[in-house]
């Protein structure tokens, strides 16, 4: 049903896991997908070879690099926003710097990113989608997240800024939250985690990274063309539990 050739999708982190499910699910839709790495090239240039994409390469923490790439990459009419760093340490032991490097990563860098294409943008006269891969933890923290956590909430609210102020210029803003999503030796890493989710949660599994790439798909076709603001929670229902 959704078909968007003729699409450039701009993935960051699809190195990762998660990154490389979106990057793969908007290829399936038959978009152009640019697939961002700072790190992990190797991953990124096989994705790329994969799913008949490209690959570019960028500090997101550095505006300079940051408008570099979008220089190189041209104009994006899809951008998610889906690097991210994760750290767990109890709110008494984190220092300033590790503070200040969650939401560098998590928050700064989306600001900056999503500045630079909306500004392409808005110089072309083009509409755009901005997807912004957030956290269930947006909104219901976990102990020893507290940075991870805050940085995701300020993500949300920066999507909805974003959307209440360009709905006008046809580029929509809008942010998914994904659950416990599993990768490569998850179950033997944190069997009781997994455990715990799978009895909270009402569709009783984990997610795959491709769901979170179905759910940004969705967002960026024509099918959601009136859905700016907004947040989308994947995450197998866990969100109806009080806790997991």
């Amino acid at each position: 049903m959704i078909n968007l050739k003729g699409q450039r999708v701009l993935v960051t982190g699809a190195g990762g896991n998660i990154g490389a499910g979106i990057a793969r699910r908007f290829a399936a839709a038959g978009a152009e997908v640019v697939a961002h790495y700072r790190h992990s090239a190797e991953a990124a240039t096989a994705l790329a070879e994969e799913i008949g994409g490209s690959t570019v390469r960028a500090d997101l923490t550095d505006p300079a690099q940051v408008e570099a790439m979008v220089e190189r990459v041209g104009t994006v009419d899809v951008l998610v926003n889906n690097a991210a760093v994760q750290s767990v340490c109890p709110l008494r032991e984190l220092s300033t710097s590790e503070w200040r490097e969650i939401f560098d990563a998590n928050l700064h860098a989306v600001f900056t990113l999503t500045q630079a294409v909306v500004r392409r943008l808005l110089d072309e006269g083009r509409p755009g989608s901005v997807i912004a891969i957030s956290s269930i933890e947006g909104d219901q923290p976990a102990a020893g997240h507290a940075a991870y956590a805050s940085a995701k909430a300020a993500m949300n609210m920066h999507t909805r800024a974003s959307a209440l102020e360009y709905g006008r210029d046809g580029i929509r803003f809008n942010t998914v939250s994904p659950g416990f999503i599993g990768r490569p030796g998850i179950d033997e890493h944190w069997p009781e985690g997994v455990a715990r989710w799978h009895a909270a949660a009402p569709l009783h599994r984990l997610g795959t990274p491709e769901d979170v790439g179905n759910a940004c798909v969705f967002l960026a076709s024509p099918l959601a063309e009136w859905i700016t603001g907004q947040n989308l929670a994947v995450d197998g229902g866990v969100s109806t539990h009080p806790t997991w």
